[in-house]
């Protein structure tokens, strides 16, 4: 069942976005670098949330031991953010988290590239980030979430690069996860049909080779099957009557 919000509930989940946003948007990237672990990544964001009065969404959903997931290079998403795994010079890093303040969560995630990267991997991430905005306009009153996926597939495939299918984008509020999925794939007008106040997740996970992935050992982290490196965006968006408003960024609000 999609849960339509008020806007009542909306201002909440705008509230934990922007405390999401500044994490994302302004602190992390000065924090992961060359030499920096993981784990100091996920220690980071627990003060944080605990700092701003929140709650982090991911730690014990679904029985994940962490805050956040951090993901590298071949890594697509769920990664462990472990004291062991340190950045280097030229890493891809996502980091995916959320924050739930008085009840409503905020769902976002980013992709940063430590030191320098080739052309190739720089327009990865780039195509990707871009992929996330093209989806999000999509998100508009009479719409189908088809809508959203069919342009970002266009868009990605047409940089040469491939949408993740196994992984989805999704609604989020009172809960992370709500109905509907969003794929990052699909066709025009398919889907549900697209109201005001839904909330969703717009996420596309984007791999340089071949779309496959595998879940490595410990259940969780999700890799390329053919090695090749993968990038990771995601909004919370809110469909108003004026268009998409994105929740989870200081650099967009309304698209």
């Amino acid at each position: 069942m999609i849960i339509i919000k008020t806007d009542k509930e909306i201002e909440k989940m705008r509230r934990a976005g922007q405390r999401l946003a500044r994490l994302l948007d302004e602190l992390l990237p000065k924090i992961v670098k060359e030499g920096t672990s993981a784990e100091e990544i996920e220690l980071y964001v627990l003060k944080y949330v605990d700092e701003v009065g929140g709650i982090p969404t991911f730690k014990g959903y679904a029985e994940y031991p962490y805050a956040t997931n951090i993901s590298v290079n071949e890594e697509v998403v769920h990664g462990f953010p472990l004291k062991e795994k340190i950045f280097k010079y030229g890493d891809l890093v996502s980091v995916d988290c959320g924050i739930t303040l008085d009840g409503y969560v905020a769902d976002s995630a980013r992709t940063y590239i430590v030191g320098e990267v080739n052309e190739e991997e720089r327009k990865l991430v780039e195509a990707t980030k871009e992929s996330l905005l093209i989806g999000a306009k999509q998100a508009i009153i009479g719409n189908r979430i088809g809508d959203i996926g069919h342009a970002v597939q266009e868009y990605i495939e047409g940089q040469g690069f491939s949408v993740i299918r196994d992984f989805v984008g999704h609604g989020v509020g009172r809960k992370l996860h709500e109905d509907p999925q969003v794929p990052n794939y699909g066709k025009m007008g398919k889907g549900p049909k697209i109201r005001k106040n839904m909330t969703l997740a717009i996420e596309p996970m984007v791999a340089m080779g071949d779309w496959q992935v595998k879940i490595l050992d410990d259940g969780w982290t999700t890799i390329t099957r053919d090695g090749s490196k993968a990038a990771h965006f995601e909004y919370t968006v809110a469909v108003t009557e004026n268009g998409p408003e994105v929740l989870t960024s200081l650099e967009y609000n309304s698209l």
